[in-house]
């Protein structure tokens, strides 16, 4: 099966590849940014397709997404379902 999204997220990790900088650059960008610890301590993963990450909000179980970048990998952008 063909993934009609691939295009879009295949161009949005060569944006984010192309702008990688340090955590104060992303959180000036996009709020609040999470590390990997801080990503577990407030949110279950349960899917990932690059540079998207679908996850579960501990504090409340609402369902959303992240955006990361790679190197360093910093998640960023919860958007709530």
């Amino acid at each position: 099966m063909s993934d009609k999204a691939e295009n879009i997220r295949r161009q949005r990790c060569a944006e984010l590849a192309g702008n990688v900088g340090p955590r104060t650059d992303l959180e000036a960008r996009y709020g609040q940014v999470w590390d990997t610890e801080q990503l577990v301590k407030d949110f279950e993963v349960i899917g990932f397709l690059a540079p998207y990450v679908a996850v579960r909000r501990r504090l409340d179980g609402r369902k959303g997404s992240l955006e990361f970048q790679a190197s360093p990998r910093f998640y960023f952008s919860f958007t709530p379902y």
